[in-house]
């Protein structure tokens, strides 16, 4: 029953930093935009490559 006095404040005050950080990010606009960060995953930053030109030995062949 000891470490009662040790883990009940432990807790308390692990829970109440949780609470703190989560009301930082709600203020910092951590959620504001929340399918841009999915759209930017999947979407395709870099332009098509063009084809690639036929050199003039397969142009005989």
């Amino acid at each position: 029953m000891e470490v009662m006095v040790i883990l009940v404040p432990l807790a308390l005050g692990l829970g109440l930093l949780g609470l703190i950080g989560f009301l930082w990010s709600l203020k910092s606009g951590q959620f504001e935009d929340l399918d841009g960060a999915a759209w930017r995953a999947i979407a395709d930053d870099d332009p098509p490559l063009p084809p690639p030109a036929e050199s003039p030995a397969e142009k005989r062949g």
